[in-house]
C-alpha cells in the first residue's frame, strides 16, 4: 500500500512539475512575442533597414514596399557606380524582375540582346543558343547591359514609392541587443551619425561588406582577377553573343554592353597581376592574350583597338567565391554578394540575387508583424531551403566551368578542358540542356550533376583517342578522379540531399519558374 502511494506521489510532482514548465515556456513564447510587437510600435520610422542599394537592395526594398512595409535604404554611395561586374542578365534573371515588377527598369539603358554563347579554342569555334522551353514563361534572351545604369533605374523605381526612404550614408555598425539586431549605426552626408532602429535589418552590401562578420561567421576566398575595359565606337558582327576565348593560361569574354561599346575581360591569376604602371599589363595583353583571341568577327581587331586607345574605364576586379552560410542572429539576413559570392565567369550574380529577393519578398508576405523576430527567424530558416535549386545549380556550374577553363601542362586537366569544349559544341540535348542551365532557365542540381558526369565521359572518350594505351588509360582514370574532386567538393558543400533528391528543384520550379507575373 505505502509503495502504491509513493507512486502516485510521484506521478503527481511529474505532472504538476510538467505542468508548471510547460506554463513557464508558454509565458516566456509570449512575453517574447509580446516584446517584439511593442518594438515595433514604439519605432514608427521604418519596418525595415536595407544596407546597400545596389541590385539586391534595390530590387528587396521595391519588393516590400508594395506590399506595405516602410523602407529605409541606407547607401554608401549614391551616385551611378562605375564597375564592369554584373553586366550581364540571363534569361532567368529577367523573368526574377518580371516577377518583382521591375523588367521596366531594362528599358531605356541602351542594353543589348544576349542571345548566345560563343566558344572558341585553337582555331575551332561553336555558338551555343538559349532555346526556347515550354517549362520557362518568359523570352529566352538574357541583357548585356552597363551595371551602374541598371542599379540607378533600380534605386529610382524604389524612391518613387512613398513608404521607401533613400539615403545617402556610411553605415558602421550594427545595433545588437541581447542577440537581436535592433538597427544601425551610420553617418550620413553632413557627417552626423545617426542611430536608426527597425524590427528587420538587411545586409546586402556587396562582395567588400563590412557588416557580414557581424551577422554570419564566413569569409570569402580570392580566386584569381579580371581585368576589364571598355572599347568605344565600336560594335561587334555578332552583338548577341557573349563570346568566349579558351586562352592560356585564363579565359577571356568580349561582349556588346551598348550599341556602341563593347567590354573586353581577361582574368589573371590571383598571385601575379601584370603592372598597369611600367607597361606590362599592355605587353600582356597585346603579346600573350591577342595572339589567342580569333580574328572572326572583329574580335582581335576590337580587341587591340582597346588597348591601342589606353584602355578606357580599365578596372582589375578580384574574383572571390563564398558558400551560403545561414546567420543564426535574429532581426538581420544578409543577402546578395554579401551573404554568397561564385567565380562570375557564368555571369549569374544577379540572378540568384533577385531569386532570394523574390523568396524573402513571399516568405514576408505571409508575416502581418515584422517585428516578431522568433517567426522572421523560423522563415529565414525556409530561406535556406528554398533557394537551394537555383544557388546550388549556379554555385555548382560557376566554380566547376572555372577550373576547367584553367589551361595546364597536366594532360588528364587538359582533356577535361578539350571534353568540356568537344560537349558543348556537339549540339543536341547537350548544348541546350547545358544553355538552359546557364541561362537560369532549368534550375535542377541532377540535371546539372548529368551533365557535369556526361563531360567527364567525353573527356575520358577524348583522353582514350584515336587508341587505349597504358598512359590514356591512366590520365583518362586521373581525369574521372579530377572530376568526382570539383563534383564531390559540391555535393559536400550545397548537401547531399538538396543536390541530389529532386522534390525540391520541383517545389522551387512550381513557386518560382511556373509564371511570369507578379
Amino acid at each position: 500500500m505505502v509503495q502504491t502511494y509513493a507512486w502516485l506521489w510521484t506521478l503527481l510532482a511529474f505532472v504538476l512539475t510538467w505542468i508548471v514548465f510547460h506554463l513557464i515556456k508558454r509565458k516566456k513564447t509570449a512575453d517574447e512575442e509580446a516584446e517584439a510587437e511593442t518594438e515595433q510600435r514604439r519605432d514608427g520610422a521604418a519596418d525595415v533597414i536595407i544596407v546597400g542599394a545596389g541590385v539586391a537592395g534595390t530590387a528587396l526594398a521595391y519588393a516590400i514596399a508594395k506590399d506595405g512595409r516602410r523602407v529605409h535604404v541606407i547607401e554608401r554611395d549614391l551616385k551611378e557606380p562605375q564597375r564592369f561586374m554584373g553586366e550581364l542578365m540571363q534569361a532567368g534573371g529577367r523573368l526574377k524582375l518580371a516577377q518583382l515588377g521591375l523588367e521596366d527598369c531594362l528599358k531605356e539603358i541602351d542594353a543589348q540582346e544576349s542571345k548566345s554563347l560563343a566558344i572558341y579554342k585553337d582555331g575551332k569555334h561553336g555558338t551555343l543558343y538559349y532555346p526556347s522551353s515550354t517549362e520557362f514563361p518568359y523570352e529566352p534572351q538574357g541583357r548585356f547591359l552597363r551595371n551602374g545604369r541598371l542599379v540607378q533605374r533600380l534605386r529610382k523605381k524604389a524612391a518613387s514609392l512613398a513608404n521607401v526612404q533613400l539615403e545617402e550614408g556610411t553605415v558602421k555598425t550594427l545595433i545588437e541587443e541581447k542577440g537581436v539586431v535592433k538597427g544601425v549605426t551610420y553617418k550620413n552626408n553632413a557627417g552626423e551619425e545617426i542611430t536608426a532602429y527597425a524590427p528587420l535589418t538587411v545586409v546586402c552590401d556587396g562582395c567588400y561588406s563590412n557588416l557580414r562578420r557581424s551577422a554570419i561567421d564566413n569569409k570569402d576566398e580570392v580566386l584569381s582577377h579580371f581585368v576589364g575595359y571598355v572599347v568605344k565606337n565600336s560594335r561587334l558582327e555578332d552583338p548577341h553573343s557573349m563570346h568566349l576565348t579558351f586562352a592560356k593560361p585564363f579565359p577571356c569574354v568580349i561582349y556588346q554592353i551598348t550599341s556602341d561599346e563593347v567590354r573586353v575581360a581577361a582574368e589573371l591569376p590571383a598571385d601575379k597581376i601584370p603592372s598597369m604602371a611600367n607597361g606590362e599589363m599592355v605587353n600582356f595583353l597585346k603579346k600573350t592574350l591577342a595572339p589567342q583571341i580569333p580574328e572572326t568577327g572583329k574580335l582581335r581587331e576590337i580587341f587591340l583597338k582597346g588597348v591601342d586607345e589606353g584602355l578606357l574605364e580599365v578596372k582589375i576586379h578580384p574574383t572571390k567565391s563564398m558558400s551560403a552560410k545561414p546567420c543564426d542572429k535574429k532581426g538581420v539576413i544578409v543577402l546578395g554578394d554579401a551573404f554568397n559570392m561564385r567565380h562570375p565567369i557564368i555571369a549569374s550574380g544577379m540572378m540568384v540575387a533577385l531569386s532570394d529577393v523574390l523568396i524573402i519578398r513571399n516568405l514576408l508576405r505571409s508575416l502581418p508583424n515584422i517585428g516578431n523576430t522568433k517567426k522572421v527567424k523560423e522563415l529565414i530558416k525556409s530561406f535556406y531551403i528554398i533557394r537551394k535549386p537555383m544557388a546550388a545549380t549556379v554555385n555548382t556550374l560557376a566554380d566547376v566551368l572555372s577550373q576547367v577553363l584553367i589551361a595546364t601542362t597536366d594532360e588528364a586537366k587538359e582533356g577535361i578542358r578539350q571534353g568540356c569544349f568537344n560537349y558543348l559544341c556537339s549540339g543536341g540535348f547537350r548544348t541546350s540542356g547545358m544553355m538552359t542551365i546557364l541561362g537560369g532557365m532549368n534550375p535542377r542540381p541532377l540535371t546539372l550533376v548529368f551533365h557535369l558526369v556526361a563531360i567527364t565521359l567525353t573527356s575520358m572518350v577524348y583522353l582514350l583517342s584515336p587508341f587505349p594505351s597504358p598512359r590514356r588509360f591512366w590520365h583518362s582514370l586521373r581525369a574521372f578522379a579530377l572530376a568526382l574532386k570539383m563534383l564531390g567538393a559540391h555535393l559536400v558543400d550545397e548537401g547531399f540531399k538538396e543536390m541530389l533528391i529532386p522534390t525540391n528543384a520541383a517545389a522551387y520550379r512550381k513557386g518560382y519558374m511556373a509564371t511570369a507575373s507578379e
